[in-house]
């Protein structure tokens, strides 16, 4: 699909506020994909798109009052967050939201030694891109399995920072969470990626 073009924010946000239907097809053109992406990973597949739906009406509603402190499509990605952990309260799912203090997805200690080196350092990967390690169905169907399977906020940090590069002021925005809360969201997430595929490669040495 390819990538829509916008104007800038500035003239955007004006057309925006004048109540253009153009420009509101456009931004729904450009963000909606993400929308739904990012409503996922906190509130699953089910009610993802009634969740971005909800989010776009937040918009329209909020925009007169948009301060312009972040970019439009940050601004509105957190909207999109928010409303989807308000549905996930409200649906009082046991999801832990929270940055958990246990090491269920960290790179397990016992691979270390006590000065901090590889005691069992990762498999050498078969594949030198992520493109051809992607080419195994098998193992994209392991990898799309262990992202959902992180909480909501690592497979939501991981997502727009891996999959849509958004960069981490901006992500730390959209999830509400401190720079330093944002890192460790996003190594827990990685790190439980990365084991999950030397596993995968382990198996098939």
């Amino acid at each position: 699909m390819p990538t829509v073009k916008l104007p800038s924010e500035d003239v955007l946000i004006t057309k925006l506020l004048a109540g253009d239907e153009h420009a509101f097809v456009q931004v729904v053109n450009a963000y909606h994909g993400i929308m739904v992406h990012l409503a996922r990973t906190i509130i699953g597949d089910a009610i993802a798109e009634e969740v971005a739906q909800e989010a776009w009406i937040a918009v329209i509603r909020a925009l007169p009052k948009f301060e312009r402190r972040s970019s439009l499509k940050t601004w509105i990605l957190r909207i999109v967050s928010n409303c989807a952990k308000s549905r996930l309260r409200h649906e009082s799912r046991s999801i832990n939201m929270d940055m958990s203090d246990t090491d269920s997805h960290m790179v397990d200690p016992a691979n270390f030694k006590s000065d901090g080196h590889w005691l069992r350092p990762p498999h050498v990967w078969h594949t030198d891109t992520p493109e051809a390690i992607l080419a195994s169905g098998e193992l994209r169907e392991l990898i799309d399995h262990t992202l959902r399977d992180l909480p909501p906020l690592q497979q939501a940090a991981i997502t727009l920072r891996d999959m849509h590069g958004l960069d981490m002021e901006s992500i730390c925005k959209i999830l509400e969470v401190s720079e330093s809360n944002a890192r460790v969201l996003l190594h827990r997430a990685r790190s439980q990626l990365r084991e999950a595929i030397d596993q995968f490669q382990g198996k098939t040495q």
